[in-house]
């Protein structure tokens, strides 16, 4: 498994966010200033609260892109439908899409700016 750790301004507000775009959480390691954001069966994103977050190491805040997480989907709709209800949630995206020869994608930006890439790729 693997638990990507992404600061966020408000909790609440991110697991509102992405709820909306139709992901669940595990409640079981949630707290007021963690949400278990439950992308599948191998992996979940610990959105932390930003004090939180960077009390764990030495974390000085970054000034640029740290990170593009690229989200694997089942088929091109679905790329679609994350990208607009990214938008409808708050999120910031356009209508670019990437396509690639067997790879279709979008993007998007969550409330905290954290750059999300839904991707579906050709069996």
């Amino acid at each position: 498994m693997i638990f990507p750790n992404l600061p966020v301004k408000d909790v609440e507000r991110a697991k509102e966010f992405w709820t909306q775009l139709g992901f669940g959480f595990n409640e079981e390691f949630s707290s007021p200033d963690a949400a278990c954001l439950v992308i599948n069966d191998s992996a979940s994103v610990m959105l932390l609260a930003e004090k939180f977050f960077h009390s764990f190491h030495d974390t000085t805040p970054h000034t640029g892109t740290e990170v593009m997480l690229a989200l694997g989907v089942g088929s091109r709709e679905e790329v679609d439908r994350l990208c607009e209800a990214a938008v409808a949630a708050g999120g910031t995206a356009d209508q670019t899409r990437t396509e690639d020869g067997p790879m279709y994608g979008g993007w998007f930006l969550d409330p905290d700016g954290h750059i999300w890439e839904p991707l579906w790729m050709a069996a």
